[in-house]
């Protein structure tokens, strides 16, 4: 069992619900696959730790999952815990579950290939009721965060719903708008932090409060926390170093995994049992939670 560094306040409460029994099945494909990668195993140690439920009682949805890397960070390199965790999602819901990562310039592509999965016959042209089969995730970092939101306002504009929207440390975008969540989302979390040259936008908010809830603006910090960032090179890590520390923090992913595993199990028992102590309050974004 590995637990996060002790936050505090709510913010602990997050902490504590990632903690989860080991999965060999889990532990043996894409964690040992990085396990000589010490950037990657601090990264991955939480998510990499999480219990596959294969129960009667527990239904998975189909669902299509976006992931965008960002700067100009090649969207097939595993030094990325964005990439990373599109393989383990591919892996522990294999036949439910798609998961494909773009690069943050790639969006038209990324919004062609849903509409490609969603359609029944490939063309791209969707009915009524394929679209509202949707179960659609959207992840980011940087500006593949912004990337995200701007991916997510395309597909409202075709009436497709996003189950929800996850920002890591968004940085704006020319000609895009991330603070704004379109009211197709129905959840929507933000994970940033405040310093360094490059920090992420502290605050999003719904456009439709009644249709969109935020789950909560979440401020991690690092001064007394140093996390592994040799996935870049030396001169960007001394530059951004807060930048890409939350890219690679554990605890970030630890809560998106659980925020996705909610979203894909169905049933309140399956969410209540992942999700035992989530703060599903802190979803004010004028009082953002600190970690």
């Amino acid at each position: 069992m590995v637990r996060p560094c002790g936050l505090q306040g709510q913010s602990n409460a997050l902490a504590e619900a990632a903690t989860i029994p080991v999965s060999a099945a889990v532990e043996r494909g894409v964690c040992s696959e990085f396990a000589s990668d010490e950037s990657v195993k601090a990264a991955l140690r939480l998510i990499c730790l999480r219990e596959r439920l294969v129960t009667r009682n527990i239904g998975v949805r189909n669902a299509i999952i976006i992931g965008f890397v960002g700067g100009f960070v090649r969207r097939g390199d595993l030094k990325h815990p964005e990439v990373q965790f599109a393989a383990l999602l591919r892996e522990s819901y294999p036949s439910v579950v798609h998961a494909e990562v773009f690069s943050n310039h790639d969006g038209k592509h990324a919004l062609r290939r849903v509409l490609q999965l969603l359609g029944t016959d490939g063309d791209g042209v969707l009915t009524s009721d394929e679209k509202e089969r949707a179960n659609i995730i959207i992840y980011g970092h940087s500006w593949g965060a912004s990337q995200a939101v701007t991916l997510s306002r395309e597909l409202e504009r075709l009436d497709i719903p996003v189950l929800l929207t996850i920002q890591v440390d968004s940085v704006h975008k020319p000609g895009h708008q991330d603070a704004v969540i379109p009211s197709n989302v129905r959840n929507a979390v933000n994970f940033y932090q405040t310093r360094g040259l490059i920090h992420g936008r502290s605050r999003i908010r719904a456009a439709d409060p009644e249709r969109t809830k935020i789950i909560g603006n979440f401020e991690m910090t690092y001064r007394d926390r140093r996390i592994n960032c040799d996935n870049y090179p030396w001169l960007a890590r001394h530059l951004n170093r807060p930048h890409h520390e939350i890219e690679n923090d554990p605890r970030v992913w630890g809560q998106i995994a659980s925020l996705v595993d909610s979203e894909l199990l169905t049933g309140t028992s399956a969410v209540e049992a992942f999700l035992p102590s989530f703060p599903l309050s802190l979803n004010r974004t004028d009082d953002a939670a600190h970690f």
